[in-house]
């Protein structure tokens, strides 16, 4: 079994799955893949929509990406092709650069951004940046996947109604399509609504079931027999037979592209880590973060030169692939397997497909991107969070999924910062009966005090930004008090930073002036050693810090009585 944690793990992981494959493996590999590949053609189709791209392309990136991350990838079951949240971004840095061109310029800067996203996680593998996800955090992301839900849905209504608007701003889309509802096509919305109580029914009854391969199966059956196109109901039309021609990125879109490029590399990597770890099994290795970027990246610029759009992990076809079976990721070469011969064989019938179809697969899917049960969770644990989630959440709908992704990171930075800054401070007082110091409260009246002594405990890294409103804080805790002396515990401080150290040496100068000794315990030995290097180390000496608070009290209470204060 491989353990270690190293920068050629990623190649051990692959060669361990390839060289011991178990031919029992096989039979589930096979039934999982075709299983996903039911899940995720219709879903690439659709997700190619919203996009603004031509249908073809959701098949393209449902192929040699996919064929790719399975070569290369460290998770077993992931499922690499495009996501609603990958889709919205495209759309949102493809529509500014290429409105005014054609298909060809379309395709072009398609494979601009898509070659860019991947460079970037490419780079960010080798830079070993895997950490980077974390910061965007569990709250900005279900706010930031809610809002993508909202955008979705209303980019996805008019093709259920059958109405046509110029799209704007959010409230514009809105007030267009009320104003359109009174000329919607009664084909195509009955169509619309029977397909997505279709999916639902399917989903809830029989939940392995391909759901989306159903519904679309039957929208192009329902075309087919009863010529829906008389009454209204668009088409997507002729989708090319066979394999994706070469594509180039145009170079002089760099500029333009890169930064929305830089977004969508990381929500493809965050959704793509994720997926992975979800499904993980205690008997397989665990996804090393810097060998998926460098994978999904070497995925992304594959399937650009065949005009893919950006791809990354997705949760449901992960999820249908694991639940079905998967054992490996010879159930991802199945899938992409299929979907070759899906462009060779059946991209007729795909043209047969009515809009509000894959509509209607979008907005079923797209929906479940917006969680009330997580918004309630993190509200029931702390308010902070969850004003995190409403910001990502009202900033993607308002100002975008790029702008709003990026301001909902600099409040949550923000916010951060300002608890830095303002760390806690406790006053300490001894449980009865035993060395445990915890915090003075209300619940505990009969914990220990000791007159004329003050134990104060802060927490985290102390800092120039922080220290003076810490010393503030110790000061408002010592008012009415008049201790003789003041015990701080530095067991939470892990830091202590230069800036910080001198003005503790000067406050400890003042406060001595004031006929009140400073006392240090539970320093960890970098602090201990940075203490002691300064002129604050000569003041305290070693009879002034100590190993921990009990050792503080017991010299405390040791000394002769007229020391103390009264």
């Amino acid at each position: 079994m491989l353990t270690k944690n190293t920068a050629d793990e990623g190649q051990a992981v692959f060669l361990d799955w390839l060289h011991d494959y178990q031919r029992d493996w096989l039979k589930p590999d096979i039934v999982a893949g075709v299983t996903a590949a039911a899940v995720v053609i219709p879903k690439a189709l659709a997700y190619a929509t919203v996009a603004g791209l031509p249908i073809q392309v959701g098949l393209y990136t449902a192929f040699l990406p996919m064929l790719i991350y399975a070569v290369l990838g460290t998770s077993r079951p992931l499922s690499v092709t495009t996501s609603a949240t990958l889709a919205i971004l495209s759309a949102t840095a493809l529509e500014e650069v290429a409105q005014s061109g054609g298909g060809t310029q379309l395709l072009a800067a398609c494979a601009t951004l898509t070659t860019l996203v991947g460079g970037i996680l490419v780079l960010a593998g080798l830079l070993r940046l895997g950490f980077v996800a974390n910061f965007i955090s569990d709250p900005v992301l279900t706010g930031f996947k809610a809002g993508v839900a909202v955008i979705i849905v209303l980019d996805q209504l008019p093709k259920l109604l059958g109405i046509h608007f110029t799209k704007g701003s959010f409230f514009h889309n809105v007030l267009a399509l009320v104003q359109g509802i009174p000329h919607a096509s009664i084909a195509t919305v009955a169509l619309g609504v029977v397909t997505i109580i279709l999916l639902v029914v399917i989903e809830h009854l029989w939940p392995r079931a391909p759901a989306p391969l159903i519904a679309v199966a039957c929208g192009i059956a329902a075309e087919s027999l009863f010529g829906l196109s008389t009454h209204g109901v668009e088409a997507v039309g002729h989708v090319p037979t066979g394999l994706p021609s070469f594509t180039t990125p145009d170079l002089s879109l760099v500029e333009q592209l890169w930064p929305p490029a830089v977004g969508i590399a990381l929500m493809s990597f965050t959704e793509s880590i994720a997926s992975g770890r979800a499904f993980v099994e205690s008997s397989e290795p665990t996804p090393q973060p810097n060998r998926e970027l460098l994978a999904t990246g070497l995925a992304n610029i594959g399937g650009a030169l065949l005009g893919s759009m950006p791809a990354g992990g997705g949760t449901s076809q992960t999820a249908v692939n694991r639940l079905v079976g998967a054992r490996t990721q010879v159930a991802e070469l199945v899938t992409a397997g299929t979907t070759l011969g899906t462009m060779l064989f059946l991209a007729p019938l795909i043209g047969l497909m009515p809009h509000t179809t894959l509509a209607a697969v979008v907005i079923v899917y797209s929906i479940t991107l917006i969680k009330p049960a997580e918004f309630r969770a993190i509200l029931a644990i702390r308010l902070t969070e969850f004003t995190w989630a409403l910001i990502a959440l009202v900033g993607v709908v308002l100002l975008g999924t790029l702008k709003g992704i990026l301001l909902t990171i600099v409040v949550s930075l923000l916010a951060l910062a300002h608890q830095d800054a303002n760390p806690p401070v406790y006053e300490l007082r001894r449980k009865p009966g035993t060395d445990v110091f915890r915090p003075v409260s209300d619940e505990h009246p009969e914990d220990e005090t000791f007159p004329g002594l003050l134990i104060v405990r802060t927490e985290g890294r102390v800092f120039f930004v922080n220290a003076e409103r810490i010393g503030q804080k110790i000061r408002a805790l010592g008012v009415g008090k008049r201790p003789s002396v003041i015990v701080i515990d530095f067991s939470g401080i892990f830091d202590l930073e230069y800036t910080a150290l001198k003005m503790l040496t000067e406050a400890e100068q003042k406060i001595r002036e004031d006929g009140i000794d400073l006392w240090l315990a539970g320093l960890n030995p970098g602090v201990l050693e940075m203490v002691r290097r300064s002129p604050l180390g000569a003041t305290l000496g070693n009879e002034r810090m100590f190993f921990n608070l009990n050792y503080a009290v017991e010299n405390y209470l040791s000394m002769p009585r007229p020391d103390r204060a009264s």
